[in-house]
């Protein structure tokens, strides 16, 4: 079965990875790490405290970034009377899951479609963050489904203009495929304590099963930090890997060129039909809208070819697929059958 609806990894790791998974001595797991005796989290936040050229205190690591956002949702919704965190429309329905889960309640504030993406209006979210006063105000971006982001100026824009008590969440878990920029992340967290700026192993270095997120948080926040951080230390193989990957942007810039590809494939082959719209996406996914009454047979015709991708059932993108940007040759099979069921209906 080829998988296009979770937004994973249909290519291979990189040479690295798979080295250090072949010399990774199994005695090393009858141990803890010691870096934790020297102040340290971890091998992995030394690491990108390096990369980053972030205060290796100030790096946060948790089990993917899913665990990520629950820890920063449940913690800061529950230290505070002001139970309520603002999130996006059209987003990943997980944010505001994991606010209920705490006694939290969310506000959603509008994303915009234009031409040919979905935005963000930072004057809008600025007013509806001064307004409602949350407790949290979360930003993604990329945001999942919609495959658009914030730049830096717009991030420093908002962090400027809004109280200084409202916890400013920003998931990257789809970040860097299609900028190798990360130069901005330093200077927000440097300048802002109320930030914390989320990331991931899953997306752009393609290991969703090793679990690994990683995140970084402005100053002041010790006991949240200590919160989230594991006493004892982290799984000694995910660490090993973690470095591997963090040490092969080459090959992993190679698969962000490939679906680059892809996505300039969807918008060339099927922008200009009848009832279709490509949507720009700086993520791993590209989201359509398409003709919704080819839906039954287009799910059809691509469970013939084993493949799976995202129709989406959201309020408002009833009429949308958010297809994963696979490899080209999975990317071509998809492309051609759409655009077979939509000649053929």
């Amino acid at each position: 079965m080829n998988y296009l609806d979770r937004n994973e990894f249909n290519f291979e790791p990189s040479q690295k990875v798979v080295e250090a998974i072949k010399n990774f001595d199994p005695k090393t797991l009858c141990f803890y790490t010691r870096i934790y005796d020297q102040g340290k989290k971890s091998v992995i936040s030394v690491r990108l405290s390096e990369i980053y050229n972030v205060p290796e205190e100030q790096v946060l690591l948790t089990y993917g970034g899913e665990d990520m956002l629950k820890n920063a949702i449940h913690y800061f919704l529950m230290l505070d009377d002001r139970k309520t965190i603002l999130i996006p429309e059209y987003s990943w329905w997980y944010y505001n899951r994991v606010a209920s889960e705490c006694g939290g309640d969310f506000v959603m504030y509008p994303l915009h479609e234009t031409e040919d993406t979905f935005a963000y209006d930072v004057d809008e979210v600025i007013e509806y963050t001064n307004r409602v006063h949350p407790r949290m105000l979360l930003l993604a971006s990329p945001n999942n489904p919609t495959g658009n982001g914030l730049t830096p100026d717009e991030i420093g824009r908002i962090m400027e203009s809004i109280p200084e008590d409202t916890m400013v969440l920003i998931d990257e878990a789809y970040a860097s495929f299609i900028t190798t920029d990360t130069d901005y992340i330093a200077p927000l967290v440097n300048k802002y304590s109320n930030l914390i700026i989320s990331r991931t192993l899953s997306k752009f270095y393609g290991l969703p099963g090793l679990r690994v997120g990683f995140g970084f948080i402005g100053k002041g926040h010790d006991q949240f930090i200590s919160y989230v951080n594991k006493y004892l230390g982290y799984n000694r193989f995910s660490e090993a890997v973690a470095l591997a990957a963090l040490d092969s942007d080459e090959h992993y810039r190679q698969v962000a060129d490939d679906m680059e590809w892809g996505r300039q494939l969807y918008k060339r082959e099927l922008d200009n039909l009848p009832g279709f719209k490509v949507y720009k996406s700086v993520a791993n996914f590209i989201l359509i809208k398409y003709p919704v009454e080819i839906k039954d047979a287009l799910k059809e015709a691509l469970a013939l070819q084993e493949y799976k991708i995202k129709f989406m059932g959201d309020k408002g993108l009833e009429s949308c697929l958010r297809i994963t940007l696979g490899r080209k040759e999975q990317t071509q099979v998809v492309c051609d059958t759409i655009k077979q069921v939509f000649f053929n209906r």
